[in-house]
């Protein structure tokens, strides 16, 4: 098996990139799809967000609210740090 991973900043393809090896078959993980995953309603994720940062960081549909939680943790190493533990 070959294993491949695809970074890149916004905008650099990684979409489009692995849209196109699905398209030929790959079995493709999207990290991002995960972590929205993990941080939805009811995930362990969620609970260490709420847990850790404050129930502010909940959105109304239970899951972690995250757009508020970025505006924290990419201003702040420790909070970004924090998050990233808890989410590995």
């Amino acid at each position: 098996m070959i294993l491949v991973a695809i970074t890149g900043g916004i905008a650099s393809g990684k979409t489009l990139v692995s849209d196109r090896l699905r398209e030929l078959g790959a079995a493709v993980i999207d990290a991002d799809i995960v972590s929205r995953e993990v941080m939805s309603k009811g995930q362990p994720g969620a609970a260490a967000v709420r847990e850790f940062f404050g129930e502010e960081y909940i959105a109304e549909s239970g899951g972690v609210d995250r757009r508020k939680l970025r505006g924290l943790v990419f201003g702040n190493a420790y909070q970004l740090s924090v998050l990233n533990s808890l989410m590995h």
